[in-house]
């Protein structure tokens, strides 16, 4: 197979399931254009801040990306790239969309606040309390593992205690550029909210002013740090980034930074297209069942569906839509293309992903090249370099690419540590509650400064010591709050009267995925425990509570979810009884 058939077919498909589907649920659940958003209604110049389409389509794709739709099809290409590339379109058309369409939508009717309030207001203050600690705990480990994997591409190399500038350069570039970029997203934010400059001329500005840093912090790189040093400096920048209004940093940012998202992109797509390179080296399909080096079992399902998050549904998304997104949305109109097309977006860079790995097979399948930010970036290189011109530009697209991947790294993190201190002071309020009545103890505890410190602290003191020993269950937790976000959307449309039954197969579908995923670890981790052979008993313990408690959230969750839509659908089912008992006697 042509690796430029499958992403032509693949866009095509997603581009169907947007005008047809996508527009479908926006109509069906009653998109309202002239309806007031938060973003007005609750407007504090902090939080809650109209945005431009574009600007805020920006925020929320960098946001969302990452390099989520990089390293899940990287790691699942091992099934083949037909299941892969199928879970990509059905997800992200079926799955991921509608899950992110839908909690921004149910957000922004619902004051702008998060999938815990909405699960509070339907389901009880009891499964707000737990979903939220559930989230706070996993966008902790967000920080941890994203502010390490941030510093990783900005530290300093040392050699027997020595500087080694040469081999220090790449990431000594990568740090001025991303210093550089903060700068220039602080003046962008100024020109745009204080001085209402053009967007169109603004943004031209703008890319011209990335092109600037990224020439001047490829010659000029004056900062060479430890890892620990940049764990530090990351973790001040996320906390300032966290407090301050979204219009200086955050909008700005995202938006800026999504240009070179839509560049990674563009290169990809007409590399692709240009070298059209032959598929054949990579298997269409391997097998359901792998065996791995160490003899353990790789099973297609669950864990295509756990590797592949960002590409087709992923639970980060839905904290996103109703955390940030929310609060900045100018026209419920905008809804559908922020939220659904942002993750049908996200599905083409996750073919690409599909189409690079098929490109390097050999490489890859053979170990030489498995690193997914080495398999995107040194695919999509090579393809562009098969173009006219471009032979000898591999090595500088290369470099390119992968600035672009820790640029969405950095993006993805500072608004992780935002979401989280939103997350930590709702945890505090009573229903109906806000941050300005709350008084004793709990005004501190909900105060974002006190709250952002604190998040900051273990985030990235977890980033600096044990994340990694846990991060093995990021997979199924994330899938697992995509299950969750999902059963609030649904309960919600429930509750207000609205058509929900397409949020039926995709949470009842993600809700076994995750289960059966948290399973196999408990029970795996077991094995190892028992056999005596573990190099870390207490992390195999650790990991078996932690698994254990997400099956019981999980099921606790599942079965309030169906309890509220039964209750839900008996309310529905007596009040048309009723009404036809109304209508026979006023007949008779």
């Amino acid at each position: 197979m042509n690796a430029a058939l499958i992403l032509l077919i693949g866009i095509i498909v997603l581009a169907c399931g947007y005008l047809f589907y996508g527009r479908w649920l926006a109509k069906t659940w009653g998109v309202d254009p002239t309806r007031k958003t938060p973003a007005y209604e609750y407007e504090d110049g902090v939080d809650y801040v109209p945005s431009k389409a574009p600007v805020l389509m920006g925020h929320h794709f960098s946001s969302i990306a990452g390099a989520g739709p990089i390293t899940g099809p990287v790691q699942a290409a091992v099934f083949g790239w037909v299941p892969v590339a199928l879970w990509i379109l059905v997800g992200g058309i079926f799955f991921g969309g509608v899950h992110d369409f839908g909690a921004l939508f149910a957000s922004v009717r619902h004051k702008g606040q998060s999938i815990g309030e909405i699960i509070g207001d339907t389901m009880g203050s009891r499964m707000k309390k737990l979903f939220l600690i559930f989230t706070y705990l996993t966008l902790l480990l967000v920080i941890a593992a994203f502010s390490s994997m941030v510093a990783g591409t900005f530290a300093a190399t040392y050699t027997d205690g020595v500087l080694d500038k040469a081999a220090s350069a790449t990431n000594a570039s990568t740090a001025m550029i991303s210093i550089l970029f903060i700068g220039l997203a602080i003046a962008f934010g100024f020109l745009i909210y204080r001085r209402n400059a053009p967007l169109l001329a603004t943004t031209i500005a703008g890319i011209a002013g990335i092109v600037a840093i990224i020439a001047l912090g490829l010659h000029w790189h004056p900062i060479y740090l430890s890892n620990t040093a940049w764990m530090i400096g990351i973790g001040i920048y996320i906390t300032a980034a966290s407090v301050v209004p979204v219009w200086i940093l955050l909008q700005p940012r995202d938006y800026l930074s999504s240009f070179l998202l839509y560049f990674m992109l563009i290169l990809a797509v007409i590399g692709i297209f240009g070298a059209h390179p032959n598929m054949a080296d990579m298997p269409a399909f391997t097998s359901f069942v792998l065996t791995k080096a160490d003899g353990s079992k790789n099973y297609l399902f669950p864990a295509l569906f756990v590797t592949i998050a960002c590409g087709a549904i992923s639970g980060f998304h839905s904290l996103v839509s109703s955390g940030t997104t929310s609060k900045q949305l100018d026209n419920e109109k905008h809804a559908l293309p922020v939220a659904y097309g942002s993750m049908l977006i996200e599905c083409v860079l996750g073919l690409c992903t599909v189409c690079a790995v098929g490109f390097l097979w050999k490489d890859f399948s053979s170990g030489t090249i498995t690193n997914p930010m080495q398999v995107f970036s040194i695919g999509i290189a090579g393809m562009a370099a098969k173009l006219p011109g471009l032979a000898k530009a591999q090595p500088v697209i290369q470099s390119l690419l992968i600035l672009a991947i820790s640029v969405f790294c950095l993006t993805s993190l500072d608004t992780s540590t935002r979401l989280a201190r939103y997350t930590f002071q709702e945890l505090w309020l009573a229903p109906g509650e806000t941050v300005d009545d709350v008084k004793g103890f709990k005004k501190v505890l909900v105060n974002p400064y006190f709250s952002s410190i604190l998040t900051v602290v273990l985030g990235i003191g977890l980033g600096m010591t044990g994340y990694i020993n846990i991060w093995p269950l990021f997979g199924a937790s994330n899938q697992l709050l995509a299950a969750v976000g999902l059963l609030a959307v649904a309960t919600w449309l429930g509750k207000v009267g609205k058509k929900n039954k397409m949020f039926y197969i995709p949470m009842i579908f993600m809700m076994i995925v995750t289960v059966t995923s948290l399973i196999q670890t408990i029970i795996s981790n077991v094995r190892v425990y028992a056999s005596g052979a573990s190099t870390d008993p207490v992390w195999d313990i650790v990991r078996i509570v932690i698994a254990f408690l997400l099956v019981v959230l999980a099921l606790v969750l599942a079965v309030d979810s169906l309890r509220t839509m039964k209750k839900q659908a008996d309310e529905k089912k007596q009040a048309g009884t009723e009404s036809e008992s109304g209508a026979a006697a006023s007949e008779a």
